[in-house]
């Protein structure tokens, strides 16, 4: 069975790779009538409302990439507010000519948003234990199940789950087929997140690679279909481990309480009719994740610290400043320091968010268009993420390319330049035509060792997805927190990219695009406070 699901994962990702000769199946058309509700709500759950506390927490955002340098908070009711209020609440609200819009401090593709969030804890102070879901919109918690005589006793000391789910249809009303794609990128960012978010309060958060999709289906209601009659259902994704506590759970304790959980409200329905794909049907079930044996922990490389940001930005306050760039001028330059501290900042190092989160050493790499870097000519470039996949790209990229050093580049980062020439226009066509990819100071695609991961069953397709998304993450903060600006970008030509650099088979596959600038601000735009509704 799993070869049959290797093989209907690889003919997904096929079907819906953009091509310059056509673009992946999909709606044709915005259905605006039909746009799905941005959030989700239980009616009938228990609600819990947090207060708003990220202003009190003053973490330099800086102090994140140093291991150590921030110390624990309690873990009670009122962090658990903070660590959602900045990783998964609302960062502002839009509004253009009597529309209204939110943002949230997880991006998503075309802020659709798919990912929903849940908190699963054990009693602690000012908050009881139990299964609770995450309404953004009310900063509150919706109680999905109240705890058993034994629920308590399946967490370790000092932590709790942090779970996401996705809702394929809130993706698909846009983007059709490829829609699958863009929901593991957003669980990515949103893991990506909440691994920031615990970062700035001097916890841990660790990805629980073993469990399997059912048992988190089981723990979070989500295969109870008399919870989600008439609406959209949700896919489980991830699960994280978050707290001070360096301790995390194996999923028996928490599935042998399962049964006797209460479960409480009704799915909201998101839109009014809604089309089914075959495709992203398809592609999920072949993608399920059964349990599995949890990885060692991946051995790091001993790398120096990350070159500081000059930000004095705290942690929150940068987290919910972030934007994506809908435009760029197209002439500031990055300086050097910061094109390579970005660079590096997407290395994993052992106690550094995000990228210590995941089980698993890195499995992508970048080709970068450099085109206004001061001190570097425009050039097209690779960076290897990992000493193995250095050499797998060169034994896969078309022989001819120079691979020089790059002047000035830490000699940790394994940068090279491939061509000194303007590839502006090339950057353009391969991300679907799109100025912004060409406009910036640089972008990149994210290169995935595509057959080496399948090999370890095809679910593994979700986490090179999600991989991405918080290398996405990464590059939207570090932009920030240098003056500049990032974007990610779901469309692009996903064969002209293997084309351009020679790739041979399906060893590597270009996952996800991002860009990286001096933005242009739209001034019809009007920027408004995330959660003013709830302080009248």
């Amino acid at each position: 069975m799993t070869d049959a699901n290797r093989i209907a994962i690889e003919d997904y990702h096929r079907r819906t790779k953009h091509a310059l000769t056509g673009y992946a199946r999909g709606p044709g058309g915005l259905d605006w009538p039909n746009q799905p509700d941005p959030f989700r709500t239980f009616r009938g759950a228990p609600r819990h409302s947090f207060g708003l506390g990220a202003d009190g927490v003053a973490t330099p955002f800086a102090a994140l990439g140093l291991p150590g340098a921030v110390a624990p908070v309690p873990l009670e009711e009122s962090s658990l507010g903070i660590l959602i209020e900045v990783s998964l609440g609302l960062s502002a609200w839009k509004a253009y000519q009597g529309d209204r819009w939110a943002l949230r401090c997880n991006p998503s593709s075309g802020n659709l948003h798919p990912t929903e969030g849940y908190l699963l804890c054990p009693g602690v102070p000012g908050l009881p234990g139990g299964v609770y879901h995450y309404a953004p919109a009310e900063h509150a918690l919706e109680l999905r199940a109240g705890p058993t005589d034994d629920w308590n006793a399946a967490f370790p000391p000092g932590g709790v789950l942090v779970a996401l789910s996705s809702v394929h249809w809130r993706e698909a009303w846009k983007y059709g087929e490829r829609a699958y794609r863009y929901c593991q990128h957003d669980a990515g960012h949103a893991l990506a997140a909440v691994r920031y978010a615990a970062a700035a309060l001097g916890w841990r958060a660790v990805l629980l690679d073993a469990w399997g999709d059912g048992d988190l289906a089981a723990l979070l209601g989500l295969d109870r279909p008399e919870d989600f009659e008439g609406a959209e259902r949700e896919h489980p994704e991830l699960v994280l481990w978050v707290g001070p506590s360096a301790q995390s759970p194996a999923p028996d304790g928490f599935l042998a309480c399962a049964p006797s959980l209460r479960w409480e409200g009704q799915a909201n329905r998101l839109s009014p009719r809604r089309l089914w794909w075959e495709a992203i049907e398809e592609a999920e079930a072949a993608a399920r994740k059964p349990r599995t044996c949890p990885q060692d922990e991946p051995g790091a490389d001993l790398l120096p610290p990350v070159l500081p940001p000059p930000t004095r930005l705290s942690a929150p306050d940068l987290f919910r400043r972030r934007r994506s760039a809908q435009a760029y001028d197209g002439a500031t330059p990055m300086p050097a320091e910061a094109f390579f501290a970005l660079l590096d900042a997407c290395l994993p190092r052992r106690g550094v968010p995000p990228l210590d989160a995941f089980p698993w050493p890195p499995r992508l790499h970048f080709v970068l268009f450099v085109h206004h870097v001061r001190g570097l000519a425009p050039g097209l470039h690779l960076l290897a993420r990992s000493r193995e996949g250095e050499e797998a790209l060169r034994d896969h990229v078309e022989t001819g390319w120079a691979w020089a050093p790059v002047e000035g580049c830490p000699p940790h980062l394994r940068l090279r330049l491939l061509a000194a020439e303007d590839f502006s226009q090339a950057a353009r066509i391969v991300s679907c035509h799109q100025d912004i990819a060409a406009d910036s100071a640089f972008s990149l695609g994210m290169l995935g060792e595509f057959d080496a991961a399948l090999s370890e069953g095809p679910w593994a397709y979700r986490q090179l997805l999600w991989e991405a998304g918080a290398l996405g993450q990464v590059l939207y903060l570090q932009a920030e927190a240098w003056g500049f600006r990032g974007t990610g970008i779901g469309c692009y030509f996903d064969d002209e990219v293997h084309r351009l650099l020679g790739f041979r088979g399906e060893t590597f596959q270009s996952l996800y695009h991002f860009t990286v600038g001096a933005p242009l601000e739209d001034p019809r735009i009007t920027t408004l406070p995330p959660y003013a509704h709830l302080e009248r």
